[in-house]
């Protein structure tokens, strides 16, 4: 750190004002000093003796008068004051610049840190200070991201519920204003107005889902679990479904049984998510494969249909909130735009990782989980 010019010349000034002030203090005190040992003879002839017996060296000299001794011990006193009292000054400048530096950064420069580096307790004060400014405003940008994530999550779930709303209140508006011809009408109506209805409610369902899992500290049912029962259970819930649409649907699991600490209501919904999403959107495909393999201390989830792929440009966004590939195949399948959004989120309180690839021949959803969940310390 580099001191002012003004701040430099007022140093010089207290350190000749400190020398000058010790040299009439030392002047005092030798004077007052001699006049003591000059009016008391027993003390004057007792530091002659001393004088007379002490001898340095072979060829016996003298030692100093006791003046010079005094001199030499009043300039050590005297380098040490001056050099304790400018030393003093110049860590009072420096808070003086750590404390200017602050005031400029509380004015709202938020991205201004302090430049200088020193020695000592100071610089622990600076890094400190920077350290804090760094993390305010990470905090603030944090805020902000949670603020614009909400206003998009309102506006997303208004946009989503009005568009079937609208339609449920204009048929049964048709059927309340008696606006149809036979009785065919009114069914066509009302089955309309409920398959909106239910198309509601899953976006209701997923909305409730995915900001349960979202919230801090949810909690996560760890269990141990057999991997291979959870799969085939899934498989066989789905199996009807996929029959209907030409679809095979296997799993395998390797080795088998697979243990692995989870939560298995959470899991569950992330493979019936991954599976429901193949059978919506995999048009053409012949087969969903789920395979899971152990691979040293983790687990490898592979969930494959060989429908058709997904565009390049939508791979890295299938995981936000409300991203849809393709906007109206996801609302002729009633997609609410929220499960690959809820998969990532309970991988995410897993410890795992989840990821998509797609090509010409196979489009698969990798899941990566942990075989142990850490265990959070119990507090006394």
């Amino acid at each position: 750190m580099k001191l002012t010019g003004r701040e430099k010349s007022s140093l010089i000034l207290e350190g000749v004002i400190t020398v000058i002030l010790l040299i009439l203090l030392n002047m005092a005190i030798i004077i007052i000093t001699q006049d003591i040992i000059q009016s008391n003879p027993g003390i004057n002839n007792g530091i002659f003796m001393i004088k007379q017996s002490m001898r340095i060296g072979p060829m016996q000299t003298q030692i100093w008068s006791y003046q010079r001794i005094l001199i030499a011990i009043l300039i050590v006193i005297d380098v040490w004051v001056v050099w304790w009292r400018l030393r003093r000054r110049y860590h009072l400048y420096q808070m003086n610049h750590i404390i200017r530096e602050l005031h400029y950064i509380a004015q709202g420069h938020l991205d201004h840190r302090i430049p200088f580096r020193l020695k000592g307790s100071e610089q622990h004060v600076i890094t400190s200070v920077n350290a804090l400014v760094d993390s305010a405003v990470q905090s603030m940008d944090d805020e902000r991201k949670i603020e614009k994530s909400k206003d998009e999550l309102i506006t997303n779930v208004s946009h989503d519920l009005r568009t079937p709303l609208t339609s449920i209140i204009g048929y049964l508006g048709l059927i309340e204003d008696k606006q149809y011809r036979s009785e065919e009408d009114i069914l066509k109506y009302t089955h309309i107005a409920y398959e909106k209805a239910k198309q509601m409610k899953n976006l209701v369902e997923d909305l409730f889902e995915y900001t349960k899992v979202q919230q801090h500290g949810s909690p996560v049912n760890i269990m141990k679990i057999d991997l291979n029962q959870l799969l085939e259970q899934l498989t066989a819930s789905f199996e009807l479904e996929a029959q209907h649409k030409g679809i095979e649907i296997t799993s395998s699991v390797e080795p088998n049984p697979l243990m692995i600490e989870a939560d298995p209501e959470k899991l569950g919904r992330v493979f019936s998510n991954l599976v429901a999403n193949a059978l919506k959107y995999g048009n053409g495909a012949s087969y969903i494969r789920i395979a899971a393999r152990q691979e040293r201390d983790r687990v490898v989830v592979k969930v494959s249909n060989d429908g058709t792929p997904i565009p390049a440009k939508s791979i890295d966004h299938l995981f936000e909130r409300f991203y849809r590939a393709e906007g109206s195949r996801s609302r002729a399948t009633g997609g609410t735009g929220l499960g690959l959004a809820i998969v990532k989120s309970i991988v995410d309180l897993h410890h795992g990782d989840v990821r998509a690839t797609s090509n010409a021949d196979e489009t698969s959803f990798i899941v990566t989980l942990p075989l142990k969940q850490e265990q959070p310390e119990k507090k006394n």
